[in-house]
């Protein structure tokens, strides 16, 4: 069941992307910042446990960001990822966004999903402001990708 993150979930998304941060997956979020953004996040339940989340962080009046995307890696690979993403469209969707992207280092996953790699420049100044809070801030490797939505 995919659904909106409440605060009870909390502890269990960072868990989840704390793991896969270790991994070298995906960036760490720290348990304040999932705590201010948690109406961001989707989340994927199954018998009462959190077993994927995501979350679409809106940068623009045109623009938004799908991140912190994570799958329990014994659920990986049965299309739950996906569906994180086309809830986090759907939402896109009403609020009038034209375009999102994303950050990543599984761009072969987005690219399946309807995402295009673009160049970094491409992406406005707005969103470096998180960037400079990273600890791979200046030598980001992860792979930008665009989608515009109709």
């Amino acid at each position: 069941m995919i659904r909106k993150a409440r605060i009870s979930d909390v502890k269990d998304i960072h868990s989840l992307l704390t793991y896969f941060a270790g991994k070298q997956m995906l960036l760490a979020r720290s348990l304040s910042d999932l705590y201010e953004n948690v109406r961001d996040f989707f989340v994927i339940e199954e018998e009462g446990h959190v077993i994927g989340a995501g979350a679409l962080h809106i940068i623009w009046e045109d623009l938004a960001e799908i991140r912190s995307l994570a799958i329990k890696e014994e659920f990986q690979r049965a299309g739950l990822g996906s569906g994180i993403i086309s809830f986090a469209l759907a939402e896109a969707r009403e609020y009038g966004i034209k375009k999102v992207f994303t950050l990543t280092y599984q761009p072969e996953f987005f690219k399946k999903n309807g995402f295009n790699i673009i160049d970094k420049s491409q992406l406005p100044h707005k969103i470096w402001a998180d960037c400079i809070r990273c600890p791979r801030f200046p030598n980001c490797d992860e792979i930008a990708m665009m989608m515009e939505l109709n």
